[in-house]
């Protein structure tokens, strides 16, 4: 059995901003500062995402767009982080 990078309990916008629960902390970061495409979407297509199986990324069919959560939170692969941190 494959492990996952991550395990994401949650994705939301709100908002120039992404919020998210992954490995049990929670992270929020500008959406301007990732991609400019999720920056400037409608919220409908904001707000529909899929995880990658693997716990990696995340893909926004409806924008073709994906990021991967290391990005998103600021760290390698299961590096330890306090348990709520601002992206940058």
């Amino acid at each position: 059995m494959t492990s996952k990078y991550h395990n994401v309990e949650s994705v939301r916008t709100e908002g120039d901003f992404i919020c998210l629960t992954v490995d049990g902390r929670n992270y929020t970061g500008k959406l301007s500062e990732h991609s400019d495409l999720l920056a400037n979407a409608v919220d409908q297509a904001r707000n529909h995402s899929v995880i990658s199986p693997s716990g990696y990324g995340i893909h926004w069919p409806d924008l073709d767009e994906d990021l991967a959560i290391d990005a998103l939170i600021g760290s390698k692969h299961r590096y330890k982080h306090p348990s709520s941190t601002r992206v940058a």
